[in-house]
């Protein structure tokens, strides 16, 4: 397997399991549990670092269905207010945006990789990231978030975001095999068929990550909101790292740390 390098963080073949913490500055966000004002943004990346995430993900932007529209403008003025609070805190952050005008401005703040849920589909992102040597976490897309639809249509678009890595010059590389609503034609069992056949997407020799946390299709299964979705999160998370996740990304940083340890302690490994 390729391993990629997230600041001092190496993510791959016979590494620890990594934990990215979620944090959102987007109050439109579908778990509100996840939202953090601006003014706690330090506190809540200090609170994650010491709860067990190795990295933070930084979002300003909800990718929820429905969400509400938010400009460029709106979106650089959140995330970069957040990443100022950040500064100097030598917490390893990934910003999770899909926008070249929002990465330019996160380009002048400490970050250590970016998170792209287009999977490098804008060639003018890929190469500022390439430029600037940032670390890519790519997530299965054609055209737009999460487009492909089913495990054969996934494996595709996954190995078109390797190419597009490899034409940009990108060797940190990461996947995320889309689990999720992304768009009006996926369903609830799409998100399950991704996740049962979720060792299909290490065979790409790439580190891929689990992100599953408290979405849709547990909460369909249990009946749940997003407030009641943990335990089911974490049921499916052991799966995934059965399966071969290189890395978790978690809204419930403690309990995500706990399940990991456990697992590694029996013998599990990515």
């Amino acid at each position: 397997m390729q391993n990629c390098t997230i600041g001092r963080l190496t993510i791959g073949s016979g590494q620890p399991i990594r934990l990215m913490g979620v944090i959102n500055c987007s109050p439109e966000s579908f778990f509100s549990g996840s939202f953090t004002p601006e003014d706690q943004i330090r506190r809540r990346a200090e609170q994650m670092i010491g709860d067990g995430a190795d990295l933070i993900d930084l979002g300003a932007r909800s990718t929820a269905p429905n969400c509400p529209f938010l400009s460029i403008e709106e979106e650089i003025e959140r995330v970069e207010a957040a990443l100022g609070q950040l500064d100097g805190s030598g917490i390893t952050i990934s910003v999770d945006t899909m926008h070249p005008a929002v990465l330019e401005v996160c380009l002048r703040h400490e970050v250590h990789a970016l998170n792209d849920i287009r999977g490098l589909a804008d060639p003018a992102l890929a190469a500022l990231a390439a430029d600037a040597g940032l670390p890519v976490i790519a997530m299965a897309a054609n055209q737009i978030p999460g487009d492909p639809k089913g495990v054969p249509a996934t494996l595709q678009a996954l190995q078109t975001v390797i190419d597009r890595c490899e034409l940009a010059g990108i060797n940190d590389v990461v996947l995320d095999p889309a689990v999720g609503l992304w768009t009006a034609e996926r369903t609830v069992e799409d998100d399950w068929a991704l996740c049962t056949h979720f060792a299909s997407f290490t065979a790409l020799d790439y580190p891929v990550l689990a992100a599953v946390s408290r979405k849709t299709f547990i909460g369909d299964l249990l009946n749940k909101p997003a407030e009641g979705r943990l335990a089911g999160t974490l049921g499916v998370t052991m799966q995934l790292l059965k399966a071969g996740a290189a890395m978790v990304r978690a809204h419930d940083v403690p309990e995500t740390r706990d399940l990991i340890s456990v697992y590694q302690k029996m013998g599990g490994q990515a």
